[in-house]
């Protein structure tokens, strides 16, 4: 899937000399020049002249500031200025080199003791900025929290923003293959999900050069790669370009793309702790250009996503050790003395299996032999015992395939196929093994994996293979792999237990007692909080009886009120820590406590967003005013209401008035509790506002007042979703989507959120165009069940797309951020007009009105 080492640094113990015939050139797409130390020209590419008009020989030997103005160099060797030791290359993008108009793209590296210069003509001169895409899409892979909803994710986002047929998500495994394991293709591709590739594909050297030089661009796999002018140095050694932007790629590979049907790729590595992890391998069916700007942004993607990866990974690692810790106050418990250990085998098994699933676990300690599950007999375990002294003495030793390093597992291979050993002894003598059966399965590879070398014209050489078509393999005498977290839990448990075993040997009283301290001062707080959740979830299961005549409505009424509780504790959250609506707080604390009453609480005045330290005062004070009213006060009784004003004073502060009406004659509490408090208090307190709480006998009055510096005026809410006539949708039970989609936008994070909204809303299948041509392909290929289509697609108008759909009788919506719809009602009075930002909600609502509308008719 990519290309093999093109370093002449790097040894290349499986290929000749033709095969290398790489080195020393560069892709037609860019050139380089190579300059010394003292700013005089060393090598060109043999394009230099065609793409900067200079000529080879002229250039050799010339110094710099007589091949570009004064100002260029000046400027470029500031950029060399800011070059340190192993940091990559400097990037300038937009040079007008020779100050005529023509701007280049320019990456300067070092290597060895020469300046390495590379140039490509801008292709797109209009104002860019590439990297204001990475943070949108990024956000997108961070709402999911699995590798691989999270390489799916990044698959679409690397599509979108590449232009690329096919983007892969390929992932390295234990053996050096590599499984892909996230795809997204332009429709009637064949599908590459879940094949894997060997190892030879991607061999040793260019692993190395992956880890080193992260992305690789082959515009055109048959474009005539550039010669390095002269070949070699004054030292006869050539020019190292391992770092090189746009140097050429092995024939070796650029056959194997051929092969696949590949006229164009692009590779990006993924790497975790400087180790290679994985690649994005992009795929196009004809020559496809990316220029340095944009791979700037698409090098910065893989980064933030590779920082994702690892932080989940990581993560779950971290699970596991804790996991694995906290087995430690347990296994002391009931590892008192050599007898306890076997008495209590149970128990140990049944701790270690919650950090380490396994099929079966032996214990051999003081010659003494126990065993659970799936397991090696004792005389079987014997043999196996001696191989274990020599392989795994004083540290963890893990196998999937234990058959190939013990061959007398083939008696027992069934039951054990693979294993875990901790020692737990000083010396090779007392053990815990795990076992795992074995796991038939079949492996689905991307062509037959054993033939990866073939006779060429210089004898048996590497060549790529011809055949990519699944080739599946039954794999037997192997058990599920150990994972790297799994091992490193293994040996935690392993000193853990190595300790526990010391400390029997030992008699530490002392230790254990403290050990006992420990878990006692665990249990109680765990205790104290535990009481606190309870006493928390009785509260709710109590005040949602009341009125209550089933146990279904019981049931929705507590899930609603603990699902609004939940949303109005993540809404500060929700928007990243800054000003958040106070209208939108006080509807979440309505919802969550009076659900069927929600309708008596009427919010008048603009509303307003709260800083965050002010917004989490005031959800307490509404918290508190709410939970009283449905207790004590007007949405107790059937007439009651809330009148709820919202009113910025002149100094742009904001005055709040509570006023309950109609409920029962209202007296002064006789005590001020806790909940008064903090009505009374929390502003003036906390944000140095006033108020004022009035037991009035007509209901409960509050005037509160917030200083300007904690509000801000907040948005205008979205209209609402509307019919040709412009009336608001009405409450109609939505309808279930699905078939085939076709979504026409020019934005593409806004095409990939309403794909998104599709799919959830049922649809099997969600195409994506930008423009009328692209759509109107779709439409003349395929049959489509809906549409959604932005009417302005900048330069256009969906319109000639509406066209198409209508004739086929194909429902659609057209969604406009413009206020006015009467000439788009008029062209089309079936179509229902979505209002811009839609949501879920609004496009199920919109669908569900357009569908039944068809239906009626």
């Amino acid at each position: 899937m990519t290309d093999i080492a093109t370093d002449a640094t790097v040894e290349l113990s499986n290929c000749d000399r033709e095969q290398i015939q790489f080195l020393g050139h560069v892709q037609p797409y860019g050139c380089l020049i190579a300059i010394s130390g003292d700013w005089v020209v060393q090598h060109v590419s043999a394009n230099i002249d065609d793409m900067l008009g200079l000529d080879p020989e002229t250039a050799i030997g010339a110094r710099f500031l007589d091949l570009f103005p004064r100002e260029v160099v000046h400027h470029l060797r500031g950029r060399i200025q800011i070059l340190g030791q192993d940091s990559g290359a400097a990037r300038v993008y937009g040079v007008d080199l020779f100050e005529d108009g023509r701007y280049f793209d320019v990456s300067v590296h070092a290597s060895g003791s020469s300046y390495l210069f590379e140039f490509e003509p801008k292709t797109q001169q209009a104002m860019r900025d590439e990297m204001s895409l990475v943070q949108p899409l990024m956000s997108r892979v961070r709402r999911r929290r699995e590798i691989p909803a999270m390489a799916r994710e990044a698959a679409r986002a690397m599509k979108a923003l590449t232009g690329f047929d096919r983007v892969m998500i390929y992932q390295f495994q234990r053996d050096d293959s590599g499984t892909v394991i996230a795809e997204a293709a332009r429709p009637g591709m064949t599908p590459f999900l879940g094949l894997r590739f060997p190892a030879s594909d991607i061999p040793r050297q260019a692993r190395e050069l992956y880890v080193r030089s992260p992305i690789r661009l082959i515009m055109d796999v048959d474009a005539e790669p550039q010669p390095i002018l002269p070949a070699s140095g004054p030292e006869g050694a050539p020019l190292d370009l391992s770092m090189s932007v746009t140097r050429a790629v092995s024939p070796i590979h650029l056959e194997y793309l051929r092969n696949m049907g590949v006229a164009a790729s692009m590779s990006v590595s993924i790497l975790r702790e400087g180790r290679l992890w994985g690649l994005i391998a992009c795929h196009h069916d004809t020559p496809h250009y990316v220029d340095y700007e944009k791979r700037s942004a698409v090098e910065l993607f893989t980064q933030l996503f590779s920082y994702e990866v690892a932080a989940v990974e990581t993560d779950a690692e971290r699970q596991q050790s804790l996991q694995a810790r906290m087995l430690h106050t347990g296994l002391v418990e009931h590892m008192t003395d050599p007898n306890a250990i076997g008495e209590n085998f149970e128990h140990i098994a049944r701790a270690i299996g919650e950090v380490i699933p396994f099929d079966g676990i032996t214990i051999w300690i003081n010659d003494r032999f126990h065993a659970l599950g799936s397991t090696p007999t004792r005389e079987e375990f014997m043999g196996l015992l001696r191989h274990l002294h020599g392989v795994a003495a004083g540290r963890v030793h893990a196998t999937d395939l234990l058959m190939d390093r013990y061959l007398a597992a083939d008696g027992f291979v069934e039951r054990a196929a693979g294993l875990l050993s901790l020692p737990i002894s000083r010396g090779p003598r007392d053990y815990i093994v795990l076992f795992r059966r074995e796991q038939v399965q079949q492996v689905t590879w991307a062509g037959d994996p054993a033939k990866p070398a073939q006779p060429g014209p210089n004898g048996l050489r590497l060549t790529p293979r011809k055949s990519f078509e699944a080739w599946t393999e039954t794999v037997r005498h192997q058990s599920a792999p150990w994972t790297e977290s799994e091992i490193a839990a293994a040996e935690t448990i392993r000193i853990t237990l190595l300790e526990v075993v010391l400390k029997i040997a030992d008699d530490s009283i002392a230790e254990r007692k403290r050990a006992q301290e420990r878990q006692e001062l665990l249990i109680a707080e765990l205790n104290h909080r535990v009481r606190n959740i309870l006493n928390l979830i009785r509260s709710l299961v109590s005040q949602s009886r009341s009125g209550v005549t089933s146990v279904s409505e019981y049931t929705r009424i507590l899930d609603d009120r603990i699902d609004a509780l939940a949303r109005a504790h993540d809404q500060l959250t929700n928007s990243d820590w800054e000003a958040a609506s106070l209208r939108e707080l006080i509807e979440t604390e309505v919802t969550a406590f009076v659900a069927e009453r929600r309708d008596r609480v009427r919010i008048t005045g603009d509303d307003v967003l709260l800083a965050p330290e002010a917004f989490s005062t005031l959800a307490l004070v509404v918290h508190e005013l709410v939970t009283n009213a449905a207790k004590y006060g007007a949405l107790k009784h059937e007439h009651g209401t809330v009148n709820i004003t919202l009113t910025r004073r002149g100094d742009d502060g904001l005055k709040i008035e509570w006023r309950e009406r109609g409920g029962a004659a209202v007296k002064p509490p006789e005590g001020r509790g806790f909940g008064t408090t903090v009505i009374e208090r929390s502003i003036p307190f906390e944000l140095g506002g006033t108020a004022e709480l009035r037991f009035a006998l007509t209901g409960t009055e509050a005037t509160f007042s917030v200083p300007a510096r904690f509000v801000s005026t907040a948005p205008k809410r979205p209209a609402p979703v509307q019919t040709p006539g412009g009336a608001a949708l009405p409450e109609v039970p939505p309808a279930r989507l699905s078939g085939r989609a076709l979504i026409v936008e020019d934005n593409m994070i806004i095409a990939m959120d309403g794909a998104d909204i599709l799919s959830e809303l049922g649809c099997e299948e969600v195409a994506t165009a930008s423009g009328v041509g692209e759509a109107l392909r779709l439409i003349e290929t395929g049959h489509f069940d809906i549409a959604l289509l932005d009417v302005n697609l900048g330069h256009e108008t969906s319109m000639p797309v509406a066209d198409a759909l209508q004739a086929r009788g194909v429902p659609f919506l057209l969604a406009t951020g413009y206020g006015a719809t009467d000439g788009i009602a008029e062209s089309y009075p079936d179509a229902v007009i979505l209002k811009k930002p839609y949501t879920k909600r609004s496009v199920q609502t919109s669908f569900t009105l357009l569908l039944r509308g068809e239906d009626q008719g």
